[in-house]
């Protein structure tokens, strides 16, 4: 069966940064343009992309302009909590304002700008598995009075992307498709522009522009994939399962070194994953629900891709 998946967040690197690095300027002062008039300091490409911008980590997609709605305050929620200074904060708003900015200097809908990925931008044909809401919807009534869009097999499972929020999520795969776009996005050389390291994030992330670095120590991505061999390729692992998902290894406090990786996670479980080095690159396409038909939480899906990633390092020698 030719599964559809919804990639979440992995539009970010995969669509919303190519397009930002092929029509923007990475430094030019964007703040006005963007209806933040009252920020004292620039506000710049290079900050959307490496999630320097200050932007707190979410805010409900209402159509308001974002430096208006950031103006009100809000209930305390991991999501609406305010961006640590002085740090890269994963934030969905910078590349929400990536997509404004793209349109304005286009003139075409980022929809159709992000059909060149050879992505499927929704509403989609075909209907992903379907996943239960999660804690964005929880934000969302906490945030706005605005109803929370209704569900919709046929659109993004995010409640940002499905209210209509471009840039951060939105587009949709198959396997095969996912390995024709990836060996596009890897010969137009857009992993080795964005795996450039531009920002030091929260938790000791360091952020490029539009992937973070893989560290190598223990229970951490970059461990395991460090074992895999050098060798040029796109790899697309496919794990429809919804099995009890296999214990990844506890994540030790010491990240260690930077492995050579960089990576980008997807809210509803896909991850992808690219070596400079060789220009090896994985992607992996997995559903974020378990056997009772819950969203996995964010240690189980963990387990999930570590076992997933795990048979791949298995198989190539590694």
């Amino acid at each position: 069966m030719n599964r559809f998946y919804d990639l979440a967040s992995l539009t970010k690197p995969l669509v919303t940064a190519p397009l930002a690095l092929a029509f923007l300027g990475l430094d030019e002062d964007r703040r006005w343009a963007l209806g933040f008039h009252g920020r004292e300091t620039p506000l710049t490409v290079r900050q959307l992309l490496s999630h320097s911008s200050g932007l707190p980590p979410w805010r409900p997609f209402t159509d308001e302009p974002l430096a208006a709605q950031l103006r009100r305050e809000v209930p305390e929620h991991f999501l609406l909590r305010p961006a640590t200074p002085g740090l890269a904060t994963y934030s969905d708003l910078n590349y929400r304002l990536l997509a404004e900015l793209l349109e304005a200097e286009t003139r075409v809908p980022f929809a159709k700008l992000g059909e060149a990925s050879g992505l499927s931008p929704a509403p989609w044909r075909t209907a992903p598995t379907d996943i239960p809401d999660g804690p964005d919807a929880v934000a969302w009534t906490l945030a706005t009075e605005t109803p929370l869009p209704p569900r919709n097999p046929h659109r993004p499972q995010d409640a940002n992307a499905r209210a209509g929020m471009a840039g951060h999520a939105g587009f949709g795969t198959t396997a095969s498709q996912l390995g024709a776009a990836l060996n596009r996005w890897v010969a137009a050389g857009w992993p080795d522009r964005m795996a450039v390291e531009t920002a030091a994030g929260e938790d000791g992330t360091r952020w490029g522009l539009g992937l973070q670095v893989a560290f190598s120590g223990g229970g951490r991505f970059g461990q395991l994939l460090s074992k895999i061999p050098f060798e040029t390729g796109i790899h697309i692992l496919e794990d429809s399962t919804e099995a009890a998902a296999p214990e990844a290894p506890p994540i030790e406090a010491d990240p260690g070194a930077p492995s050579g990786w960089w990576f980008h996670l997807g809210y509803t479980g896909p991850a992808l994953f690219y070596r400079p080095t060789d220009r090896c690159c994985i992607g992996l396409l997995l559903h974020r629900r378990g056997p009772q038909g819950a969203l996995l939480d964010a240690e189980t899906l963990r387990g999930r891709r570590w076992g997933a990633l795990s048979r791949f390092v298995g198989q190539s020698g590694g």
